[in-house]
């Protein structure tokens, strides 16, 4: 923890005292865990001997268990073999929180399921990350991918008739921290109670409530709605323009105040005097004309100029930026939202939480774990012998030796 993003290790913790056993994989469980380790909850990954798949990604999923699994310990164990359910029943003995987003039924099998579970352990909070809440889809597989097409999200992305995924895993982070939302929501419920309860979370309905503005939006029209690509817009300058050194700016009018500031930074006092431009609806109107007068003002000046005038105006603008392209972002840079890390031995940067409490950023504090790395002192902390750990290792039922994360 020698990074100056690194919070020092006497910050007080929300969640410190917490204790949640991880059995997921790939996005949707690993996030819900995330958030919760973030706030300083002891969050514990069970992974396979060797470790979980998600490691061994590549393609668009490199960065999935370098990003979604810091500050968190692994303990490598076999739950398939019997003997290790007295290890996984000793270790939910001490935890506050279970979170597992396996197929429907598969912790059930296990005898893990939360109807197993709950008797002995009336104070254990089970959250339960799936495809679909209850219904006539529970038993469906879904995906990040085969939510958004089912929720209209991707329609809703792309162009019309061309249906497109967002540009992250929207949906599983999202779903994932409604998860860690209902979680907390259980803990202050279980102070006063002194009992758990289950939590489900799912990516489908994850999906519609996105959806909402949409639904009513609908209902409201009484006429299909159009993708957002096409859409007839709520404000009369609201997209993305060209400029004249061949970069894309896009820039966003929301308010008659911003439509004059506008109109003042660039020079055309016509545009403000024009009474049928007056106000936004009167604008949106008029798109077929002044949009190409626009157009034509912006490529006439350089993405800095239009930047300077637009800033100084307090226009709201942005630059069409890459991923790569936030590892140079003043802002950022500034204000140490980007945290040191370790992923497969690199070193990379990753962004905190978009939240702070006081001034207080929660960000990396330990890196992605090797897979096991932390099986002996894990299992010690539960009551485990030293003979008997070792007895599990040469039985294969436990991988204490780790691996790069």
């Amino acid at each position: 923890m020698t990074d100056a993003n690194r919070m020092d290790a006497d910050q007080y913790l929300p969640l410190q005292d917490i204790v949640a056993l991880e059995f997921t994989h790939t996005v949707m469980g690993p996030s819900a865990g995330m958030f919760l380790a973030d706030l300083g909850a002891d969050v514990i990954r069970i992974e396979p001997p060797g470790g979980d798949r998600t490691r061994r990604l590549r393609g668009s999923g490199l960065g999935y268990f370098g990003f979604y699994n810091r500050n968190k310990r692994s303990l490598a164990i076999d739950i398939k073999r019997p003997e290790s359910r007295p290890v996984l029943l000793r270790l939910i003995g001490s935890a506050d929180v279970l979170i597992e987003n396996m197929a429907v039924g598969t912790m059930a099998r296990m005898g893990l399921g939360f109807d197993d579970l709950a008797s002995d352990h009336p104070r254990l909070i089970y959250c339960a990350l799936k495809g679909f809440l209850d219904g006539p889809h529970r038993n469906r597989a879904a995906l990040d991918e085969v939510v958004q097409m089912m929720s209209g999200l991707a329609y809703m992305t792309g162009l019309p008739g061309r249906p497109l995924r967002m540009g992250a895993s929207v949906i599983d982070v999202m779903g994932g921290l409604f998860g860690a939302f209902g979680i907390l929501a259980a803990l202050r419920e279980r102070e006063r109670t002194g009992r758990g309860c289950e939590v489900r979370s799912a990516l489908f309905e994850t999906a519609v409530f996105l959806m909402g503005q949409h639904l009513v939006q609908s209902a409201l029209q009484g006429a299909p709605v159009q993708p957002m690509s096409v859409r007839t817009s709520a404000w009369s300058v609201y997209d993305v323009f060209q400029t004249a050194d061949g970069e894309q700016i896009f820039l966003g009018l929301t308010s008659d105040a911003h439509w004059r500031r506008f109109c003042e930074a660039f020079g055309r006092a016509d545009l403000a005097g024009d009474a049928a431009l007056a106000s936004n609806n009167q604008r949106i109107a008029a798109r077929d004309r002044l949009m190409p007068e626009i157009r034509t003002l912006l490529a006439g000046l350089s993405r800095a100029e239009v930047f300077r005038r637009a800033q100084q105006a307090d226009l709201p603008f942005a630059p069409v930026a890459r991923p790569e392209d936030l590892f140079e972002d003043a802002h950022l840079l500034a204000t140490g939202h980007l945290a040191a890390s370790r992923v497969e031995g690199a070193a990379v940067r990753v962004p905190a939480q978009p939240f702070q409490l006081d001034g207080r950023r929660y960000s990396v504090r330990r890196d992605p774990p090797p897979a096991g790395v932390d099986g002996r002192e894990i299992l010690t902390r539960c009551g485990f012998a030293a003979a008997d750990i070792a007895a599990l290792e040469r039985a294969g039922v436990v991988m204490l030796s780790g691996e790069m994360a």
